[in-house]
């Protein structure tokens, strides 16, 4: 008995190891789309009275395959982000300075990142209504094809635009998607994506782009509408709708629960 057990908590341990991984969310943005002059950045905006990146952290935290998670902030944010988040996580927190651009916070994140992770998952802050189901989901496609992103399909008429602005194309909407996060990728395939894009000096929109340079496949996964990103006021206030709705759908479904339970 004793060895059984030893064999399978041995079994554990390489599974929870074949997963590990490091979450790096990056909330270095300027946010001038969303607050202009103002005072908050769309990173710390309350949302059902969580700053957004504590929501982000929070999803991730609850993740068993997540491991750690670093958080790059702007340089002027980073005590702001450090009282948001700490004593909040279970995960090990690291707050480090982001830079101006995206690569530039990924590869300030990345530096933090344990050796021993097998996998880093990459975050905007900002996209906050995230959920542990995603992350999931994600990190398996990861684990299956070495790369994956969440993603949503598109519905509507996509059309490509010459210079101009007229339509110079209408492209198959089958095949295209809207591209979200997290994106998450082996360890080493990403570090060698970000080593040749700070080599190339190449900018990025997206960590997805540094891989791809490389020659490497991107599986996309399915996560539905409500993984938005909180660029413009108004997003805030159909992040607070959907909230308020995940809210009377649980309780609709204790409500269902506990009927079920009664007539047993």
């Amino acid at each position: 008995m004793g060895k059984l057990l030893s064999f399978l908590n041995s079994a554990a341990d390489a599974l929870t190891a074949k997963h590990r991984t490091s979450a790096l969310i990056l909330a270095a943005g300027s946010g001038e789309r969303f607050s202009g002059e103002g005072t908050v950045k769309k990173q710390f905006c309350p949302i059902g009275g969580v700053p957004a990146v504590l929501r982000s952290a929070l999803a991730f935290d609850r993740c068993d395959d997540v491991t750690e998670i670093i958080v790059a902030a702007g340089e002027n944010d980073i005590e702001e982000c450090r009282s948001i988040l700490d004593g909040k996580l279970e995960k090990k927190l690291t707050v480090v300075t982001g830079g101006a651009t995206r690569r530039e916070s990924a590869a300030a994140a990345l530096e933090a990142v344990d050796p021993e992770s097998k996998y880093i998952a990459v975050h905007d802050a900002a996209r906050c209504l995230v959920t542990e189901d995603i992350i999931k989901k994600v990190i398996l496609e990861a684990v299956r094809h070495g790369a994956a992103a969440a993603a949503e399909k598109a519905t509507d008429t996509v059309k490509r635009s010459d210079p101009s602005g007229m339509i110079a194309e209408t492209l198959d909407r089958d095949s295209v998607w809207m591209v979200k996060t997290p994106q998450i990728f082996l360890a080493n395939m990403y570090r060698a994506g970000m080593y040749t894009a700070i080599k190339d000096d190449a900018e990025v929109t997206d960590d997805c782009m540094l891989v791809e340079r490389l020659g490497f496949k991107v599986k996309l996964v399915e996560c539905g509408r409500e993984n938005i990103k909180i660029t413009y006021p108004a997003d805030a206030v159909i992040a607070e709708a959907i909230l308020r709705e995940r809210e009377n759908a649980a309780a609709r479904q204790r409500e269902k629960s506990e009927k079920e339970t009664g007539r047993k």
